[in-house]
């Protein structure tokens, strides 16, 4: 996971804990296409830089982040496995599989979604690694073997997280 991804979510993080208003907004974020809600600015541009597909995905973890601030070192993926085991719902599944085959156009739409449902439940996930994730999804120029290895990652948490929990495991 990149220093980028991890300064950004604990810049987020000190959000959470001393400006509940910076939460709101970008919260309300959610609302608009990533990066084009100006209030959001303050709170995201100083980490964009020049790369366009990245700056994106700050601002769409940014709004995912503020709508559900759960930290855990869980993966989005494995979480969003939990909360299907926990539910026992086929159409999380659907929901998953069509994130997975969801492109930079829509894949914003996917993930509130996802994220309201995790939030329902109480569900944390790994922020750092979803920035880094959707970041490489955003690339206008993905490297194929790379994208493959995202989604296969993606798929293993997600279907691992579905296993009951044996009680030699949890304890």
């Amino acid at each position: 996971m990149s220093e980028h991804a991890k300064k950004f979510i604990a810049h987020l993080q000190q959000l959470k804990e001393r400006d509940r208003g910076a939460l709101a907004t970008l919260r309300h974020s959610l609302a608009f296409d990533p990066g084009t809600y100006p209030q959001a600015f303050p709170y995201v541009e100083r980490f964009a830089g020049a790369d366009a597909h990245r700056r994106l995905a700050l601002y769409a973890v940014a709004g995912l982040f503020a709508r559900h601030p759960a930290q855990a070192s869980a993966s989005f993926a494995t979480a969003f496995g939990e909360l299907m085991r926990r539910r026992d719902s086929a159409s999380i599944e659907q929901r998953f599989i069509a994130l997975l085959r969801a492109d930079a156009e829509n894949v914003f739409e996917y993930l509130k979604q996802a994220i309201s449902l995790l939030a329902t439940d109480g569900l944390g996930f790994n922020y750092v690694q979803l920035l880094d994730d959707l970041s490489r999804w955003l690339n206008p120029n993905p490297n194929l073997h790379e994208q493959r290895d995202r989604l296969r990652r993606w798929a293993c948490d997600f279907y691992r997280a579905l296993q009951p929990v044996s009680e030699t495991e949890k304890n």
